[in-house]
């Protein structure tokens, strides 16, 4: 059995098996190779490895067998040709972003992004010499392309932003990153690609932070990047993958790797020179996350629908916002692009304001107060005064995040718990 077998099957069959593809008398549990480094015969032979004309594992900076399974097993879960796992979330992303993008380039972002995410880009890369530019993603997709400059190296959007849970229509964004011949870049965190598959959307970098869903027990902090292979580099925008690399005596990424060249340049430069790599004991542990994940997002998905509907109708609530939900904006674009479920997200605004959204956190019991999401557990936080605290008010407004607004995260208790959790403190108001 291999990948090729596994392409093919459904993505259920891939959590279980894909990646780690054990030989006679192998152990069949994917192994830990707790290991930074690795024995060869022959100089020549490590040198090879080090010119990138033979794969191999020589340092685990740059590569480790169990880093290597899993990497395989996310490239086939999205649909890939590749991927590296990092040391976060934060990392692959800014890997995604700095591979093609330099000093005096612009990048396009929706305006929607984790705090974390919109601080990256709009503050650290400020710093490198890159311009982002952030957008409203309900912005007309005219009132978008007027954003294209010639130096746009990228457009970069959220699968479902974090906390406003807005649904990114792919076929507008897709269509914007065409237009500027430039690739699209999608965080799927929130969905998974269980749940949604940015690439047969027209996506052509997918990044997550595998410490929320894909470990999904809060863990192990991790993230990874994936190569769509689907982008022409070859459009005198990408000098980085089209031209000699000095560093590899003259190696051209495009030429050596073809459409696999931006995850092998991801790899070659970035990781070895910035050294943002997983562990080798976090990978094992988000690839035992990674075997359940279709049964724990079918979960976290109905439990998230439940608790929004009983939001809805609470007449202690002032707003719910959930994509599954009828009545959202975004419930014609889940439907096209979420159809199996919104993940477990739910962000709601009780009565009361900012401050009777700290008093039902502070009240409930079930629920946990904690700087985290996508875990089996049912978490809260108040994003506007932690998560989103370094954005000014145009930005928070901007990122949809309101005063009010309550991020709950729905675990996989039994429903009927964490509605009684939530009764119990809405009812102090």
């Amino acid at each position: 059995m291999n990948s090729d077998f596994l392409r093919d099957k459904a993505i259920e069959t891939q959590c279980v098996q894909a990646g780690y593809y054990p030989e006679n008398q192998d152990a069949r549990v994917m192994p830990i190779v707790q290991s930074t480094t690795y024995k060869f015969d022959t100089a020549d032979e490590l040198g090879d490895v080090f010119d990138l004309k033979v794969a191999a594992n020589m340092y685990t900076r740059l590569g480790n067998p169990t880093l290597n399974w899993l990497e395989e097993k996310i490239a086939v879960l999205e649909g890939g040709v590749g991927a590296v796992t990092t040391s976060s979330g934060q990392s692959a992303n800014l890997f995604a972003i700095i591979n093609i993008t330099k000093t005096g380039e612009h990048v396009i972002a929706m305006s929607n992004l984790y705090g974390g995410t919109h601080t990256l880009l709009g503050t650290q890369l400020k710093k490198f010499g890159i311009d982002v530019e952030f957008v409203d993603p309900h912005e007309p997709l005219e009132r978008m392309k007027q954003r294209v400059r010639r130096e746009t190296r990228l457009v970069f959007a959220e699968t479902l932003g974090n906390p406003a849970l807005d649904v990114l229509d792919f076929a507008k964004v897709s269509e914007l990153a065409r237009f500027a011949d430039v690739p699209l870049v999608v965080d799927n965190t929130f969905p998974t690609p269980y749940l949604c598959k940015p690439f047969e959307f027209g996506a052509n970098i997918v990044t997550h932070s595998t410490t929320k869903y894909m470990d999904g027990h809060a863990t192990s902090v991790g993230g990874v990047v994936v190569d769509g292979g689907n982008f022409n580099w070859d459009n005198g925008k990408y000098p980085e993958l089209t031209t000699p690399d000095l560093d590899y005596h003259g190696l051209v990424y495009t030429e050596s790797f073809g459409p696999a060249a931006f995850i092998a340049k991801t790899r070659a430069g970035l990781l070895r020179d910035i050294g943002a790599t997983m562990s080798p004991m976090n990978a094992f542990l988000t690839n035992l996350g990674l075997e359940t994940l279709h049964l724990r997002m079918e979960r976290h998905s109905e439990n998230a629908l439940r608790v929004a509907k009983y939001l809805e109708a609470h007449e202690k609530v002032e707003w719910v916002n959930y994509p599954g939900l009828e009545s959202s904006k975004d419930y014609e674009l889940a439907q096209k692009y979420l159809p199996k479920g919104c993940a477990g997200i739910v962000s709601f605004g009780p009565k009361g304001g900012s401050a009777g959204a700290r008093k039902v956190i502070d009240t409930l019991q079930l629920a946990t107060l904690v700087t985290h999401v996508g875990d089996i557990r049912t978490h809260t936080i108040h994003p506007a005064s932690t998560t989103h605290r370094q954005l000014s008010e145009e930005q928070l407004i901007a990122a949809g995040v309101k005063p009010d607004l309550i991020r709950l995260n729905v675990g996989i208790e039994n429903i009927d718990d964490i509605l009684a959790d939530l009764e119990a403190g809405l009812a102090k108001l």
